[in-house]
């Protein structure tokens, strides 16, 4: 039973936006595009089974073949691409939900074997991810050395993002959320554990973040700040990554981002068992910064969810996992019901298994998980 107080099942509103309640899909990679990356039917019926979130933000979607990573993964950069993510956005939209396209280039998290003429991936700067592999048509294989983006170069980077906003709007996305966190391009921008620049994007914390804010004027002027939102990673190592004062940096892109009005911000950053207000957290100083909706993830139970809400620290509260393996996960934190666990083999293993198989409350009564 839900009461007054649980604030994760009341509506909030953004922009045109009106969402019933405060549970965000957090968007989640399933490696399940069909020949030229491009969305299926399966991906819609995914979809529809999850549009009781108040918002779905979809999975990273590359906006150019040089912004691939990874096999399986959506593109928006064709037009059978955009035919394919259609089918998602009706399906959403027939079962009542809103779902925004997160837009992707992967930067060096790449290989050579996902990019044109086996050319070298793009980055801020060359320095190679040394952790980890990449996940090739292959097999697993080391990063590749990226190459440094000449300066010339950035406007045709900037102008992939916007001709992806212009594919998802046709396709019939609610909005668009640029992906700027988890060591991928925008983010081996921002941070000066990859970005060694010296020219205009490169040293101040000014400079590392004019690429994101020269893509958010590209795609705010195509959507309207208020259907655009970008998610920041301010203290993840993924792929990587490092910076020597997040609270410094992210603390100015939140202010630049707030100053243009973007619909909201997306900060992962796991609790972890910590205070919602713990001074190491950069949340807390991201949300003093932004003065539009503020959406939080990282490992959060319906408990710690209501009360990030409860006391201000977030207007949203986003859910990956749980997400995966309970379709209808905002009527079952509602119900404080016992939550399917999710089956890791299956996250990127491709086809229905895992996929869109998992049961929903009304349905045969599976094992249970934890609540978050």
């Amino acid at each position: 039973m839900t009461t007054s107080s649980d604030l994760l099942f009341s509506s909030f509103s953004f922009g045109p936006l009106s969402l019933p309640n405060r549970v965000v899909m957090a968007p989640l990679t399933r490696c399940r595009a069909g020949e030229g990356n491009v969305p299926t039917e399966l991906i819609a019926r995914y979809y529809e089974q999850r549009a009781s979130a108040g918002l779905i933000v979809s999975e990273a979607s590359q906006v150019s073949q040089q912004g691939t990573g990874y096999v399986g993964t959506p593109g928006i950069y064709t037009d059978a691409q955009v035919e394919g993510w259609r089918l998602v956005t009706d399906a959403v939209h027939r079962a009542g939900g809103r779902i925004f396209l997160q837009l992707w280039h992967v930067g060096r998290s790449s290989h050579v074997s996902f990019q044109p003429d086996r050319q070298a991936p793009v980055s801020s700067s060359a320095v190679r991810i040394r952790a980890g592999h990449a996940h090739t048509p292959e097999g697993p294989q080391p990063y590749s050395t990226p190459r440094a983006l000449e300066i010339h170069e950035i406007p045709g980077v900037v102008g992939q993002f916007e001709a992806g906003a212009r594919r998802a709007k046709a396709a019939g996305f609610d909005g668009v959320e640029l992906h700027s966190a988890n060591g991928y391009l925008i983010d081996q921008f921002l941070r000066d554990g990859v970005n060694q620049r010296t020219d205009r994007y490169g040293g101040s914390v000014q400079n590392r973040a004019r690429l994101l804010l020269e893509i958010v004027e590209a795609v705010t002027g195509v959507f309207g700040a208020d259907r655009v939102g970008a998610r920041l990673s301010p203290r993840s190592e993924y792929n990587d990554m490092s910076d020597s004062d997040p609270a410094e940096l992210f603390s100015h892109v939140a202010t630049e981002l707030s100053e243009r009005r973007l619909a909201y911000i997306h900060v992962v950053e796991p609790l972890e068992g910590r205070a919602l207000d713990a001074p190491e957290r950069v949340t807390p100083l991201l949300r003093a910064r932004f003065r539009g909706a503020f959406i939080v993830n990282g490992g959060y139970t319906r408990e710690t969810a209501e009360e990030a809400l409860r006391t201000g620290a977030a207007d949203l509260v986003s859910f990956g996992a749980p997400f995966i393996a309970n379709p209808d996960l905002p009527e079952r934190l509602a119900r404080r019901a016992p939550l399917n666990a999710p089956d890791v083999s299956t996250f990127y293993a491709g086809g229905p298994r895992g996929y869109i198989d998992y049961p929903r409350l009304d349905e045969a009564q599976p094992a249970a998980a934890g609540a978050g």
